[in-house]
């Protein structure tokens, strides 16, 4: 048995009769946005099969099991990251154990800077595509044809269905909502000046240093994805300095924001697919 069946089997036995219908991956500083579950039950991911560490502030690094309304939900709080020193495929256990364990979907969240100046800081903006700029994937190396295929189709990485139902969502709670493209960057350091006037020229509208693998991963295994970017700062050029601790300042600004759209959008997946 893999390491992502043996967590499946994990998530399962700690959700008892209500088996998780959809995941959510939490971003830097927005661990606070699981807080809202009820009947929540908590595993660290040291305690789970293949569960890579979170070991950057701001990544509480545990799984919730809980309820959002009727919607049972399977919350990552926290996630690895590439610049940690982590193989890319050891990134890919979570997500394939949530699918494994019934998930139908994914929604993630980030925190992300901003390349334009009316998307300012405590901003959310959808993701709507992405541009892959280290050009990195979790799925180099044989391919497991009982996951998923050998070539994914990214055409709709960000499924159109669910990127409508965050718009409603986001109306029916007059939350402002951006859309754009975000640029992937391996990090841990954070873009130049020069680099981030090159990305607006390839049309990246936000930058982080996560995600897209996640994404990856989900497409391969047949997950839908959608995904919601907190603006945590102006990238470098745009303002004066650039910290973590800024980024995390921001993400929990945001985080009752992103809580209460989350909370509509799980209200209004039909099927919870």
């Amino acid at each position: 048995m893999s390491a992502y069946q043996k967590a499946a089997q994990q998530i399962l036995s700690l959700a008892g009769a209500h088996p998780p219908e959809v995941g959510v991956i939490l971003g830097s500083g927005l661990a606070g946005v699981a807080e809202s579950f009820t009947d929540a039950v908590v595993l660290p991911y040291s305690e789970i099969d293949g569960f890579p560490p979170a070991g950057v502030e701001g990544h509480t690094g545990q799984l919730v099991m809980g309820k959002q309304g009727s919607c049972s939900v399977a919350c990552l709080q926290g996630r690895s990251h590439a610049y940690e020193g982590h193989d890319l495929a050891d990134l890919a256990v979570p997500i394939r154990a949530l699918k494994a364990a019934g998930c139908k979907s994914l929604l993630i969240t980030c925190a992300a800077g901003s390349l334009q100046k009316e998307m300012p800081p405590g901003s959310l903006m959808m993701l709507t595509d992405h541009i892959n700029w280290p050009g990195l994937s979790p799925l180099i190396g044989p391919n497991d044809d009982e996951i998923g295929p050998r070539f994914t189709d990214l055409s709709n990485a960000y499924d159109d269905d669910l990127q409508k139902l965050i718009r409603q969502s986001a109306s029916a709670a007059s939350i402002a909502l951006h859309e754009g493209v975000y640029l992937w960057c391996l990090g841990p350091n954070f873009e130049t000046p020069a680099e981030i006037r090159a990305f607006a020229t390839l049309g990246a509208n936000a930058v982080g240093m996560s995600t897209v693998p996640e994404v990856l991963i989900a497409r391969h295994c047949g997950l839908k994805v959608a995904a919601i970017a907190v603006i945590t700062n102006l990238a470098a050029g745009m303002q004066s300095g650039l910290s973590h601790e800024q980024t995390l300042a921001a993400g929990s600004k945001a985080a009752p924001i992103l809580t209460t759209l989350i909370g509509e959008y799980l209200q209004r997946l039909p099927g919870k697919t």
